[in-house]
């Protein structure tokens, strides 16, 4: 059978004939430009809303972590947010700080302390252990542990390390003082040596107990780790 226009007339071949005569250049560069774009929208995927997320950050410790005796804007985690954003950084960090707690009370909480989505880690925890002479073994084995299960989870660790003070005998301190370099290098980690650096043993920058930072404190701890975080955030940003 012939075919029919939309009103129900013949088609006859000159009509169509001068109808590509007079289209036929633009339906040609309509058909090319299709072409052309087709496959640049197969092999280049829509931007991932993820890529434009922060880093989600949790910094998993105890008391120093938490903001013992500070306000909530003064603890750690708030401040080394705040400070990151200032440099441009896009990030989020969460205060997974629980005063008094021990490395092995941080393992009993890993699960649901960091969520799932959790890009990264900063482990604070040690200080407790240290306090109450805690055999550094156990210490370590907890921590080892902690950071075994997040490597499990596909989450790195930025490590925070802690000292010991010299009043506790130099084999304690020898002991205890070793335990973050080597799970560092056995875990290929990013550590920050000495969380307390700069502050440790200044009644200016500590509280009355000597032990927990004062605001101005805290803002001394995040100004010496923010260079190690950043190298942490590029790491992540690498990915594995």
């Amino acid at each position: 059978m012939g075919r029919t226009d939309e009103r129900g007339d013949a088609v006859r071949p000159d009509m169509v004939r001068r109808t590509l005569d007079r289209h036929g250049g633009r339906l040609a560069a309509l058909a090319f430009l299709i072409v052309s774009l087709a496959p640049m929208s197969l092999l280049s995927p829509a931007p991932s809303r993820a890529a434009d997320r922060p880093v989600r950050i949790v910094a998993l410790g105890d008391s120093l972590t938490a903001g013992y005796g500070l306000p909530a804007d003064a603890a750690f985690p708030v401040v080394l947010e705040r400070v990151l954003k200032a440099k441009g950084q896009a990030v989020a960090v969460a205060n997974a700080g629980v005063s008094g707690d021990t490395a092995t009370g941080g393992l009993d909480r890993i699960d649901w302390s960091v969520p799932d989505g959790t890009d990264g880690v900063i482990l604070e925890l040690g200080a407790n252990d240290m306090l109450r002479g805690t055999d550094p073994a156990m210490t370590e084995a907890a921590l080892e542990a902690i950071i075994t299960r997040l490597k499990g989870r596909g989450i790195p660790v930025l490590l925070a390390g802690m000292r010991a003070p010299p009043n506790l005998g130099p084999d304690y301190v020898r002991r205890f003082d070793a335990i973050y370099p080597a799970l560092a290098a056995r875990h290929g980690l990013v550590l920050y040596p000495f969380f307390l650096d700069g502050i440790a043993g200044d009644r200016g920058l500590n509280l009355a107990d000597g032990l927990h930072p004062t605001r101005a404190g805290v803002e001394r701890v995040v100004a010496g780790i923010v260079p190690t975080v950043e190298d942490f955030l590029q790491r992540l940003r690498k990915g594995p």
